[in-house]
This record gives structure tokens, sequence and C-alpha cells, in this order.
């Protein structure tokens, strides 16, 4: 009975697991968007290819070898060497050899084939890099979305409540006759548009957590639950910077940059290829041959396979060859402008991606800069709403203040609570944007 309910369990434990919730840090959820991803499994086979092509470029130094072999059946008229007459006769023949060749000079082809093979893998593994920070960057982004959602939540779930309190209040004030109807129709109103934020604070957050199961890709997680230090606990320690440095550290350090760099050189060397092509190529040769003939005879005495094949009918080839183009009906010089052209446009994309890059941090800077100056702002705003919803509470207690001025201070209370609350996540977040501008986002993210 025990090993039938032990072999049950083992049966369902992937239908347990299959839908599950999972309570990731930020660093977890990164690592699973990383192991995941298609593109990461993608580019990481192209790197493979990249490899190969290196590979190959280094072999084509190497001579080639070849061996071959043949046998043949003859059958009619043949002329018969000892007596000088022709015959109908059946021969059997074998032939056999080895070959080697090696290029000597191809206009230093083969080197410029080298460097454009290991540019070309460089510049894979440096798009590989870009990729992977590019999916970090966007499963953080993700990640505290969800932060800021629950938190937004929060913020609402409490806005509620308290309005429910309220209503309850009104309620028993105006069955006694110490408020008008109004109020009560007021509160009504205020607890209904409280309950409808609520719903697109829940909707907000359902749809933030399906973004991030998204980027992770893993079909057993169908929910999750963020570990994330509160608000009060993060460190907001604004910094000075230095825009022109933070432009030439991105120069320096993103890998998308330098990859472009790499195609350049890649390009720089088909073009050299293409030149090469104008240069005459010089190929040197050696070889052995050897054959049978069941025909062969020494001396009016047949010889045997052994004598004839490995002695008597062995042959060795030394040799070289130059091949000089001189018409190749403008094949050649169409090349050359090909090549010339892929490099111009590769330097082109080279200034555009500087252009961006100088872009992208200018913007991040200012972004950067206004939200630090918005973390003062938002917590005195949200120091002076919270004193300022107490005291229309107090004024409303002692009927010196309508429902309506009670209600207008508790909207701007929590307006202030989510400006304060979206400052906070905002700054995290815009630390982190730099850091992935300037190239210098990891996986090891720490708050």
């Amino acid at each position: 009975m025990q090993k039938i309910l032990l072999t049950s369990l083992l049966f369902l434990l992937p239908f347990l697991t299959f839908g599950q919730e999972r309570s990731l840090t930020l660093q977890e959820a990164i690592d699973i968007a990383l192991e995941n991803n298609y593109q990461i499994k993608q580019a990481e086979n192209n790197r493979g290819l990249a490899d190969t092509r290196v590979r190959s470029a280094q072999a084509d130094f190497l001579p080639n070898l070849n061996a071959s072999f043949s046998g043949s059946r003859n059958v009619g008229r043949q002329f018969i060497q000892e007596d000088l007459s022709f015959d109908d006769r059946t021969t059997y023949g074998l032939n056999g050899g080895i070959s080697s060749s090696i290029t000597v000079f191809n206009g230093f082809s083969n080197i410029a084939n080298l460097r454009r093979a290991s540019a070309d893998r460089s510049s894979d593994e440096l798009s590989l890099e870009r990729l992977r920070e590019n999916i970090m960057f966007d499963t953080a982004s993700r990640y505290l979305q969800v932060v800021l959602n629950i938190e937004l939540l929060k913020i609402s779930e409490s806005s509620l409540e308290a309005s429910q309190s309220q209503l309850e209040q009104v309620r028993a004030q105006v069955e006694v006759g110490s408020r008008p109807t109004v109020d009560l129709y007021n509160q009504e109103a205020s607890v209904a548009n409280d309950e409808l934020a609520l719903i697109q604070r829940e909707n907000a957050l359902a749809v933030s957590k399906a973004q991030l199961i998204r980027i992770m890709q893993d079909e057993r997680i169908t929910e999750v639950e963020t570990i994330m230090p509160s608000a009060d606990e993060l460190a907001l320690m604004p910094v000075d910077l230095n825009l022109h440095e933070l432009i030439q550290t991105a120069l320096d350090t993103r890998s998308d940059f330098q990859a472009q760099e790499y195609v350049i050189e890649s390009n720089r060397q088909s073009q050299r290829i293409a030149r090469a092509q104008y240069l005459p190529t010089i190929t040197a040769s050696a070889g052995v041959n050897a054959q049978y003939s069941d025909q062969f005879t020494f001396l009016g005495e047949s010889v045997s396979f052994g004598d004839q094949f490995f002695d008597q009918n062995v042959r060795r080839n030394l040799g070289f060859s130059v091949s000089i183009p001189i018409f190749t009906r403008w094949n050649n010089r169409t090349t050359v402008e090909n090549a010339q052209v892929q490099l111009k446009n590769s330097q082109l994309q080279l200034d555009n991606v500087r252009f961006q890059i100088s872009e992208e941090i200018r913007q991040a800077y200012n972004d950067y800069i206004s939200i630090a100056k918005e973390l003062e702002s938002t917590e005195k705003a949200l120091i002076a709403a919270e004193r300022a919803f107490e005291t229309e509470q107090q004024r409303y207690e002692v009927g010196s203040s309508t429902l309506i001025e009670l209600n207008l201070s508790n909207a701007a209370y929590v307006q202030a609570q989510s400006n304060r609350i979206q400052a906070v996540y905002n700054f995290v977040f815009q630390e982190k944007l730099l850091d992935y501008f300037i190239g210098q986002f990891d996986g090891e993210i720490q708050f």
C-alpha cells in the first residue's frame, strides 16, 4: 500500500508543481530570464558559428590532402605490346594516389580572412553581452513596475478602508440628524470612486505581473510575489554627476559601440580580400601515384601486384601553378566597390550609435536630476497633505468643515502618497537606467 501511495505521489508531482506561485527577488527573476530567453540562446548559437568560421579561416593556411583509388575492367580489341598486334582481351587495372597542394600566395587573402572572422566573432560576443544587458534591464524594469503597482494598490486599499469607515460614520450621523442626507450621498460616491480606483490598481498589478512572467519565459510560474525592501528602506542618495564624463564612460564601455567598431574592422578586411583578387595566386602541389595492370610484363614475365603498385609503376610529382587575373568581366572591380560601400556604411552606423548613446545619456541625466528634485518636493508635499487631512478631519468632526472639503483633502493626501511612492521607485529605476545606458549594468543588483 505504501508503495502504491509513493508511486502515485511521484506521478502527480509534475502536475502539482506545473502551475505555482513563486516568491522572487529581483536577482532571481533576472537569472530565470537570462536562462530561458530564446534570443540569448540564438545569439549563443551564432557565437558558436563564429568560432567555427575562425577555425575554418585558420585551416586555410594548411595544405590539403587527397587520396584516390580506382579500378577498371576493359573488354574488346586491344593492342598487345609484346608482339605488336591487336587481339580481343579482357584486362583489369587499378590506380591509386595521394596528392596535396598548398596556397603559397593569394594576395594575403587568407590573412585578411582570418582577421575578418576574428572581428566577426568579437562583434558577436559583444552583441551577446549587450543583449544580456537588455534582458536584465527589461526584467528589472518589469519587476520594479510590479513593486510600484503593489505599493499603489496598498494605498488604494487603505484609501478605500478609510472611505468606508467614513461612510459608516456619516450614515450614523445622518440617522441621528446631525448631518444632512446629502453628505451620505457624497460619501457613497466617494466610496464608489475609491472602489473603482482599487479595481484599476488590481488590473494594473495583474498586467505588470503577466509582463514579468512573460519575460522570464518559465511556464511553471503562473503567479509571482516580489521580495523587495519597502520604500522607506530603500537607499535614496542622489549624487552629483558630470554629463561629459558619463558620455565618455559610455563610449568606452558600451558593448554595442565596441561591437560596431569590430563590424568596421570586419568590413575593412573584406575590402582587402576583394582587392587581393587583382593579384596573382601561386599554388604548390605534390603527389604520388601508382597503378597495376594484369597485362603488364617484364622480360616476358608477368609482374605481381605488389611489385607493380609499390615499386615499378610508382610515379611522384612536384609542381606549382600561377594564376594571373587578366580580365574577369569587371567582377573584381564590382566586388571591391561593394566592399568599399559596406565599409563606409558601417562607419556611418558607428557615428549613428555614438549620437544615439550621447542622446540617451543626456536624456537619462536630465531625468535623473529632475527625479532627484522630485524626491524632495514629494516628501514635503506628503507631509503637508497629511497634516492638512488630519486638520480637515478634526474640523469636520467639530462641524466647522463640510464633507466635500474633507473628501478633497483626503484625495489630495492619497495623491501625495501616490506621487511619493512613484518618485521613490522612479528614482531607483533611473539609477539603473543610467547604469544601463553607460554600459555598467550587470547581474549583481542591490538596492
